[in-house]
């Protein structure tokens, strides 16, 4: 449940201006390349909460709550933009939603449960690969058509566990699986967007069930949800997202997807070097 304390007992402005600051680089590289701020949330959170000693022992888990909380309100945005451009394939999104809330929900519960230097190495690898995918720009050739019903909910299963054991939005995973399904790139990305929010929901509802009668939270904490930092990530982001997509039309982007992808690299390390 939230518990109500004075600015102090959530770290203070100093620690809310963090959060707004990673909020500014979060809306502006998602502007900018049209990626999630999961894999940059995740691992700035982690380190805040370790350095001034909150949720210590669940870090990983207050983080990749808080980080799919924030896709809920990112994630609106940028699915009305593709829907009024045509671009999302519902019928799409409607046949992987529930396998992706299935999974979402699963892996939010085991994660509750996983000890926090199992989800860190998780997460680290997976930092490795999305900073792989990122440099080479990776885009799978189209092989087949999309798989029936039941392919289509196995699918959504698998990118709901791994999107919430790494607080991601699942772009990283769905426009490949889309785009090896033979769906064009641009309505691949469109629609990663759209299956972004029912990710989001259900790994938002999951942290916050999973860390309800969790004790040893900081003031503020709504299950595995920290408000303070969603508020301030949030806020920030909004402000920054309109600058990141103008910027994008009018410098190269394979460069600042290397460059984008070199911080990735950054920040797995940092992780590695704190274990």
């Amino acid at each position: 449940m939230v518990e109500l304390a004075p600015l102090a007992s959530y770290g203070g402005l100093s620690l809310f201006a963090a959060y707004g600051g990673l909020g500014l680089v979060v809306g502006f590289v998602a502007g900018l390349l049209g990626v999630g701020g999961g894999l940059i949330i995740v691992p700035v959170l982690i380190m805040l909460l370790h350095t001034h000693g909150q949720a210590v022992g669940m870090e990983p888990q207050l983080a990749l709550g808080t980080s799919l909380a924030t896709i809920l309100f990112t994630s609106l945005s940028s699915v009305r933009a593709h829907h009024r451009r045509g671009a999302v394939e519902w019928p799409l999104v409607r046949r992987i939603a529930p396998g992706i809330v299935l999974g979402t929900l699963a892996g939010a519960a085991l994660a509750a449960r996983m000890p926090a230097t199992v989800l860190k190495v998780f997460f680290v690898v997976f930092l490795f690969y999305a900073a792989v995918q990122m440099w080479l720009d990776f885009k799978p050739a189209p092989h087949r058509g999309l798989p029936g019903r039941t392919g289509t909910s196995l699918a959504g299963g698998v990118i709901g566990v791994v999107s919430s054991w790494v607080g991601i939005g699942g772009g990283t995973l769905s426009v490949p699986f889309m785009l090896w399904h033979n769906v064009p790139l641009h309505r691949a990305i469109a629609t990663s967007a759209a299956i972004g929010f029912p990710i989001a929901f259900a790994g938002a509802v999951g942290y916050v069930l999973g860390g309800w009668t969790v004790s040893g939270l900081p003031a503020g904490s709504l299950g595995f949800v920290y408000l303070p930092a969603l508020a301030g990530i949030v806020l920030g982001s909004v402000l920054t997202a309109p600058l990141g997509a103008r910027t994008a039309h009018r410098l190269p982007v394979r460069p600042l997807k290397r460059v984008f992808a070199l911080l990735l690299f950054t920040l797995a390390l940092r992780m590695v070097w704190t274990f």
